[in-house]
């Protein structure tokens, strides 16, 4: 038996299978979760119906994470169909592709708030409508990266909404953990995403990451499903409010030096 064999989980942020979403979503089933998955726009229907099918997951629903009658209508849904959940898994981000390069004094007006609604704020407005169909010591989980705590170049606003992303799950996690949730966040290195192809200048960082970062390797989905594992079951039911970080040590130096042959 896996470690989450009866528990139930709900995931935003499926697009392929190269997203970190997808890799969370393999290792919640190898360990026993029951999942279900939402997507934001129906182009993405025909990418994410196969996959679901795959991991034996019958309930694919759309919701725009900018809508909260829409956020609401999916859960009523959640709540007919499946009951109640265990696990909250939010793998979304969003800005404009021209926020993403050149300076971020250069963010519009639009695309901060865009960033900031569908990046963060969707997060809050997801948790609060999930409230009634927790069960007991569920655990909330989103995504996050090293952006939000230093300049990192062209991530830009998505660096700004990210920093407000884990200041919200520190709010959170003092609100929720009375009622004994629990809110977290992994903070991966980079990946070859979807999203992160609307970075300028990301190939270029992720062909340099393995000389920068201790373990001398890139992160794949896999590590961060492995990761969430620990984050979503009774292995960690003492830490909530927390950013853990999947980037192969990363964060953890000042001045990398290369490797030497």
């Amino acid at each position: 038996m896996g470690i989450l064999e009866g528990k139930k989980a709900l995931i935003f942020g499926v697009a392929n299978s190269r997203s970190i979403a997808w890799g969370i979503a393999q290792a919640l089933h190898r360990e026993g979760a029951q999942l279900a998955f939402s997507y934001a726009v129906p182009a993405l229907l025909r990418r994410i119906e196969p996959l679901a099918e795959k991991l034996g997951s019958t309930f694919v629903e759309q919701c725009d994470l900018s809508q909260d009658d829409e956020i609401d209508r999916l859960f009523n849904k959640v709540s007919v169909d499946i009951g109640n959940i265990d696990i909250l898994i939010h793998s979304v981000a969003f800005a404009n592709r021209d926020e993403l390069s050149g300076p971020y004094y250069a963010t519009s007006r639009d695309g901060f708030r865009v960033a900031l609604d569908v990046s963060c704020y969707s997060f809050t407005s997801v948790v609060r409508s999930a409230l009634p169909v927790f069960n007991p010591g569920s655990s909330c989980l989103a995504m996050t990266y090293y952006g939000a705590e230093k300049a990192v170049q062209h991530y830009n606003v998505m660096g700004v909404a990210k920093a407000a992303l884990e200041a919200s799950i520190r709010y959170l996690a003092a609100d929720l953990g009375p009622l004994s949730h629990r809110v977290n966040a992994i903070s991966a290195g980079p990946i070859r995403t979807l999203a992160a192809a609307g970075v300028s200048g990301f190939k270029a960082m992720h062909s340099k990451f393995t000389d920068l970062a201790p373990l001398r390797r890139n992160v794949t989905i896999e590590d961060v499903g492995n990761a969430a594992i620990y984050l979503c079951s009774h292995l960690s039911q003492g830490v909530t409010g927390e950013i853990h970080y999947v980037d192969s040590g990363f964060n953890t130096v000042g001045l990398s030096t290369p490797s030497r042959e």
